[in-house]
């Protein structure tokens, strides 16, 4: 049973995907240019429970429940979203320049499985604008733990590929919280699906090279495609298992699911295989590595049962655009009961 949309919901959901979202991030920029607007986003989604406060990956969190990137991907609402109650957004992903992606329409709506196909080719307005909205932190967002998720320029070259989250990796070490090496790039025609251990650490070991040079430590997580084979699952772990990589994020959206659509599937007909992975990845690992969920949580429950898997943090996408922010509230109303050890 899907989860009761609201009336300005049910607006958004008969436009166009792309559409709704930009009025609705249009919306939340009004409204938090009002005076009493911040007071009013958290009044009405901030979630209000204990037993919430997480420390994962040495960072603490006022919830576990995040934006995932592609939401807010040049960083635009953060005061907004800190006021509506996150525990944290994710940025990106960041790319060196500005693309415009792919022609519109490019994300497309699949209402008869609660789904979305997003054949955007990341949109970005570049490195130096994201830089521009993070590099200050207002009242609202000093507190709010900010990850960085660097994607891949679509008309780059292979070679150039390793240069480019390298550079976007320094530019953004001392603004953010966390970063996401999104190796998982599927959403335009030129994809960057890095699988062996040979690729993974051509594209991480340059970013550990970095870190190990500054004075503060940035948490590096990689971000997988659902579409890897448990192989290639067993690569990534046994790559977290013995390199500083402290994470995981899973999954992206889904190439294989999307069938006969160019792009990649996200959303409801995700869920399970989301959670499959997670619980696989934890598994493996014996819980001891943080990992983020995210990818097809569009229901409370769906957070839900993605943290009982093993995931220490979700992160929400498609769930919030479709179904609207007062997943939030609902969702840390069913993680709050789950006993943890």
């Amino acid at each position: 049973m899907g989860m009761r949309r609201s009336l300005f919901q049910n607006i958004l959901w008969l436009l166009p995907a792309e559409a709704a979202h930009n009025i609705r991030m249009a919306l939340m920029g009004l409204v938090g240019k009002i005076p009493t607007g911040k007071w009013w986003l958290r009044l009405c989604h901030a979630p209000r429970r204990e037993n919430l406060e997480r420390e994962v990956f040495g960072i603490h969190f006022r919830n576990p429940i995040g934006v995932a990137a592609g939401f807010d991907p040049n960083g635009d609402r953060l005061n907004e979203l800190a006021a509506t109650g996150f525990g944290f957004v994710e940025i990106g992903s960041v790319v060196p320049r500005p693309q415009p992606g792919t022609p519109r329409p490019r994300l497309h709506r699949m209402r008869s499985i609660d789904s979305l196909i997003d054949n955007s080719g990341y949109p970005s307005l570049g490195l130096e604008y994201v830089l521009n909205n993070v590099r200050e932190r207002s009242s609202y967002t000093s507190n709010l733990v900010i990850g960085c998720n660097i994607g891949r320029l679509t008309a780059s070259h292979a070679e150039d590929t390793v240069k480019e989250y390298l550079r976007v990796f320094r530019n953004m070490y001392q603004y953010v919280d966390f970063f996401v090496i999104n190796a998982a790039c599927n959403t335009a025609s030129k994809r960057y699906v890095p699988r062996t251990r040979e690729e993974l650490l051509a594209l991480l070991e340059p970013l550990f090279e970095f870190r190990r040079g500054q004075l503060d430590y940035r948490p590096i997580l990689l971000k997988i495609s659902p579409d890897l084979t448990n192989e290639e699952i067993d690569t990534v772990v046994d790559v977290l298992i013995e390199t500083p990589l402290d994470g995981i994020e899973a999954v992206a959206g889904s190439l294989d699911m999307a069938t006969e659509h160019k792009g990649a599937l996200t959303g409801a007909k995700l869920t399970k295989r989301a959670i499959e992975v997670v619980r696989y990845i934890a598994n493996k690992t014996e819980h001891n590595y943080p990992i983020i969920g995210s990818g097809g949580m569009m229901e409370a429950e769906d957070v839900r049962r993605m943290m009982e898997a093993g995931a220490s943090l979700v992160a929400l996408n498609t769930g919030i655009r479709e179904n609207g922010l007062r997943l939030l509230k609902r969702a840390a109303k069913e993680i709050a009961n789950i006993k943890r050890e």
